[in-house]
């Protein structure tokens, strides 16, 4: 069978009683409510009791009393394709992040504060929702709800916590839900493409070079490595796919060693122009053999066969199904993330560039809503959907367009506050002057990837709105303009992106930024700011995007897109800092300067001052170029300094070196 099928159960006695649901039509909200009589399930609510039913009927010949559905998919990818999406078909939650338990009378789901107000609007009443702190509270229900000596079957994270426990982790061979999903998405009819040779700069020759000598290099003696990321595989070829929504990939693994390449794929999709381009018809070192997608397993067994191997796999993103393949433990070399992953990280100089060029483009489209926005908006006809739609629009209108690189967060006044909410026709609000709006959108392209978040008000936004968002705004000029040594690791900076909220009790409840690939993922593993990404080094592009959210009134966040770049200091060497590719302009009604002491108010100033110059330099002639008179104008007008008495004297020193300069020439 397909290692796509490996989802883990666990065997449980019965927990707590279920709830069934029933649908109410006479009461109104957007939450479920399940302590109602009849209960209360919103219009965004699915009903699985049949699906749950039927699964639970698949248990029982298999003495399975608990099930476990992650979110995931085989290569642990954030984002899946729609035949993957086991999770959402069960329970209906589609949010990225999250893990069900099926008992034979009870269904609960696991997530993060990003997606409990979803979670709530999306399941129904056969479901229980428990927060994603409260993940300790499950490992103990594994435990003391199961009967000794049992089998359980469990993702291995959980194994330390179950062994003193007494009980055994073992996979199962078969995935339940697949057997009984009708309807199951088929895999999309797509073949893999290769990149053009004018967005790269290594041809898959010198990238297998690299990892070759990163295995020759390490240590403790590798001989392969095994690529199970999806973007890994694309990556090292420099081929793109279409089978994952907003991602450019395709169903593959890679085991490479240093003499044979096998790739494994869905062969009746790679063409005779690509068997060519990968020298799938020799059988030299730089010959890639073409193997069945589903034939990993049984060949990954065949090579551990071999004498004095040793497979080196990056347990982040290597599922159980393969992981446990490679024993004994002397035949595996395991490291956080594969070589492949980490040298993906630092962008060569034709990627810097191309996603910087990207990003200008992008900038277009993106001012291109946010001028239409201040036009429609107060006419009153244009809602959160609508407005996702035209933004996407003009992204599709730009030069090397792939489409959106996610789903768009269009969010006005309290979906706002749902830091990953996206509209539907059920949820979508009205635009309002009155309210507070979020865009976080972002778009594929030939040439690079893109995402950034802008929030606006285009009426009179309160004091403490305003405070927030100026508060937010300095945590991410307090990132941007960090210098730090090269090495020095995302965790150890985030709280500069978080510290103006905390002076004032104020708080957000996700990261402060990822990496972002060159048509490729959008959160792209492993750049960022969070304790299990690796350190910066020059080249490395990441978002900042601080933020705060209140609960049903209003949310605010700031993204960028930056690149660590060379810093010059004093005395020593080896600093990096971080240079904005992320070219549009901050709402300025919501920027209270007051709040800013003398120092930060003149920091901030020549900040925002050259910032702007930089969006007038690099965007302005692409606007022009696409005879955009009307969006020129817009960015020329939101782009005007700040005219505070410092700042007047600054412009006025800027343009008394441009003018010295230009007489000097």
């Amino acid at each position: 069978m397909s290692s796509s099928g490996w989802i883990l159960a666990v065997c449980l006695v019965v927990l707590e009683g279920g709830r069934y649901a029933v649908w109410a039509k006479e009461v109104s909200g957007s939450e479920r409510n399940c302590s109602a009589i009849p209960p209360y399930l919103p219009p965004t609510a699915v009903n699985t009791t049949l699906r749950l039913r039927d699964l639970r009927a698949s248990m029982i010949p298999l003495n399975i009393s608990a099930y476990i559905i992650p979110a995931t998919d085989a290569h642990l990818s954030e984002y899946i394709a729609p035949r993957d999406a086991r999770l959402a078909w069960m329970s209906g939650f589609t949010g990225s992040a999250g893990t069900a338990v099926i008992t034979q009378n009870k269904a609960v789901l696991w997530t993060d504060s990003r997606y409990w107000i979803q979670a709530e609007r999306q399941m129904d009443c056969n479901w229980e929702l428990q927060r994603d702190g409260e993940e300790q509270i499950m490992r103990v229900k594994l435990i003391f709800y199961t009967c000794p000596n049992e089998v359980e079957h469990i993702f291995d994270v959980y194994s330390t916590n179950l062994a003193p426990a007494g009980r055994i982790l073992k996979s199962i061979p078969d995935n339940l839900v697949d057997k009984i999903w009708t309807g199951r998405p088929p895999l999309p009819p797509d073949n893999p493409i290769r990149l053009p040779d004018n967005v790269i700069e290594r041809t898959w020759q010198m990238k297998v070079d690299q990892i070759r000598a990163q295995i020759s290099d390490n240590p403790y003696k590798p001989t392969a490595v095994l690529l199970s990321a999806l973007d890994e595989t694309a990556w090292l070829f420099n081929l793109r796919g279409n089978d994952i929504p907003f991602n450019p990939f395709f169903y593959s693994y890679t085991l490479l060693s240093m003499d044979e390449i096998w790739l494994f794929v869905h062969i009746e999709r790679i063409t005779e122009e690509l068997k060519v381009y990968l020298n799938t018809s020799c059988y030299h070192s730089y010959c890639v053999q073409l193997l069945e997608y589903s034939s990993v397993r049984t060949y990954l067994q065949s090579y551990l066969q071999r004498p004095n191997v040793r497979v080196w796999v990056g347990t982040e993103y290597t599922n159980q199904a393969l992981y446990e393949l490679i024993t004994p433990e002397d035949k595996r070399l395991t490291s956080t993330y594969s070589p492949v992953l980490t040298t993906k990280a630092v962008k060569d100089a034709t990627e810097q560039r191309i996603l910087k060029e990207a990003h200008v483009r992008d900038a277009v489209a993106v001012m291109q809503l946010l001028m239409w926005l201040e036009k429609k908006v107060p006419e009153g006809t244009e809602n959160e959907l609508t407005a996702a739609h035209f933004v996407d629009q003009c992204r599709s209108e730009q030069k090397n367009s792939r489409g959106p690189s996610f789903e768009t967060i269009s969010a006005s006044g309290p979906n706002a506050a749902l830091a990953h909410y996206s509209p539907s026709n059920e949820t979508a609000r009205k635009l309002s002057v009155d309210e507070m709006y979020l865009v976080d959108s972002g778009g594929q392209y030939l040439d690079g990837t893109t995402d950034i978040t802008r929030t606006v008000h285009w009426g009179k936004p309160t004091d403490f709105q305003k405070e927030a968002y100026t508060r937010v705004l300095m945590g991410n000029i307090e990132i941007s303009r960090t210098i730090f040594p090269a090495g020095t690791r995302g965790v150890n900076m985030e709280m500069l992106g978080r510290r103006a909220l905390w002076e004032v009790g104020l708080n957000y409840g996700h990261g402060t930024g990822h990496g972002v690939g060159n048509y490729f993922g959008v959160h792209e593993w492993p750049v960022g700011f969070q304790s299990n990404n690796i350190p910066f080094q020059e080249g490395m592009f990441t978002s900042i995007e601080p933020g705060y959210y209140k609960e049903n009134d209003f949310g605010i966040r700031i993204e960028d897109i930056a690149v660590t770049v060379p810093a010059t200091t004093k005395y020593g060497n080896n600093y990096l800092t971080f240079e904005t590719v992320s070219l549009v302009p901050y709402d300025r009604k919501l920027i209270n300067t007051s709040l800013l002491s003398p120092e930060q108010k003149s920091l901030t100033d020549s900040i925002l001052f050259v910032y702007y110059e930089t969006i007038r330099s690099m965007v302005g002639p692409e606007l022009e170029r696409q005879a955009l008179k009307e969006e020129y104008d817009w960015m020329m007008k939101h782009t005007a300094p700040f005219l505070t008495c410092s700042f007047s004297l600054l412009i006025l020193l800027f343009y008394l070196v441009i003018f010295l300069q230009a007489i000097l020439s």
